[in-house]
């Protein structure tokens, strides 16, 4: 992961400070601007950024602004970092092309866990070797071990682990999980799922409250 990049980007020097010195501990290496030309000049001289932290609200330009520059030549994951809930933005910044948002206040924590999860979807970190909280997920031997102790799963109960880890605090619906878990071809009954995370939080023991059930919706994956 040590070769990995991640441009900061945002006005306040304590936030920029805070996310990085969490993602130095991840051993990325970090990159900082301050404002949207800042950001800007920053990407352009870096063509490896792996991923990019992008504030909304900034001087000069704003995110938006940024992220529709840097999508005119550039696929690279952009997560968008904002104190505001606005469907209308987020609606906007989703057309332009932002992979995630995060809302601030945030914990770094979680921050980082998105991250990871954000360049796994992209390939880039390829170990395959997944830790979230007291969970280790080893993709390609698929083999799961809670507080250092190896936890029996099956085929079904692994692949819904990892989607939730890889969805990490990000509200799930039952429908959504069918459709990536169990394939856009199941017909089956949403029911499978409960059952599925009922006794998947039976192997996770006390870490079983990592899986948050959000009622008439369907689940969230956190680790506070």
């Amino acid at each position: 992961m040590s070769d990995l990049k991640v441009l900061v980007v945002d006005d306040e020097s304590r936030m920029r400070k805070l996310v990085k010195d969490f993602l130095v501990k991840k051993d990325y290496i970090v990159l900082e601007a301050g404002d949207g030309e800042e950001a800007l000049e920053v990407f352009y001289e870096n063509k490896d950024i792996s991923l990019i932290l992008l504030d909304v609200m900034m001087p000069k330009k704003d995110g938006f602004m940024v992220l529709r520059e840097i999508r005119k030549s550039s696929k690279v994951p952009v997560m968008m970092l904002t104190a505001k809930s606005d469907e209308t933005d987020e609606l906007l910044g989703f057309e332009l092309g932002v992979d995630e948002y995060i809302a601030k206040p945030f914990s770094p924590k979680i921050l980082v866990a998105r991250v990871d999860a954000i360049l796994r979807r992209a390939n880039k970190l390829d170990d395959g070797i997944i830790t979230v909280g007291n969970i280790q997920i080893n993709k390609p031997a698929h083999i799961v071990k809670v507080s250092g102790n190896s936890i029996d799963l099956s085929f079904k109960e692994f692949e819904l682990l990892v989607y939730f880890v890889d969805n990490i605090d990000i509200a799930l619906s039952r429908e959504k999980i069918l459709n990536n878990v169990w394939n856009y071809d199941y017909f089956g009954d949403a029911r499978t799922i409960d059952t599925h995370v009922k006794k998947l939080r039976a192997k996770l023991g006390a870490d079983a409250d990592y899986i948050k059930t959000i009622w008439g919706l369907g689940y969230k994956f956190v680790v506070e």
